[in-house]
């Protein structure tokens, strides 16, 4: 017997808005991001790239909107949880796709993640500021 489980997920056109409110926030604090939207298992589900943001910062916004998708956890978390850890850290630390500084999300929805987005461009600070806005655009 095959049995099959329905979960809820991010909406492309959910995943647009996130990602069109987050550029719009990063216009209005005059910086240029890259912003990814992934789904709960961390594939794409929206992306921007305002003109002129750094090119390396395109795969950078994936991997935290990735990191923050599969772990349920924001990536600025992560210094505070591997603070008294440094085992888990160095392990965590050659992890490829995890980022563990600040500008990616994860999409709750009633305790659930559903997703991910994530942010790269301008500072730390920018980052995170531009994917809250990201995510206040999904109510």
């Amino acid at each position: 017997m095959l049995l099959t489980e329905t979960l809820p997920g991010i909406h492309w056109e959910a995943a647009m808005a996130a990602a069109r409110a987050a550029v719009e926030k990063a216009a209005a604090l005059g910086i240029r991001i890259n912003v990814a939207v992934v789904d709960r298992a961390g594939l794409p589900m929206a992306f921007l790239r305002m003109s002129g943001a750094p090119l390396h910062s395109i795969g950078i916004a994936e991997d935290k909107a990735y990191t923050a998708a599969s772990f349920g956890l924001s990536t600025a978390a992560w210094a505070s949880v591997l603070a008294d850890n440094d085992g888990l850290r160095q392990g965590l630390a050659s992890r490829e796709r995890l980022v563990m500084f600040g500008g990616g999300l994860p999409v709750m929805l009633e305790g659930a993640c559903i997703g991910g987005i994530g942010v790269s461009g301008g500072s730390e600070e920018q980052d995170e500021i531009c994917a809250r806005a990201g995510l206040a655009a999904l109510g």
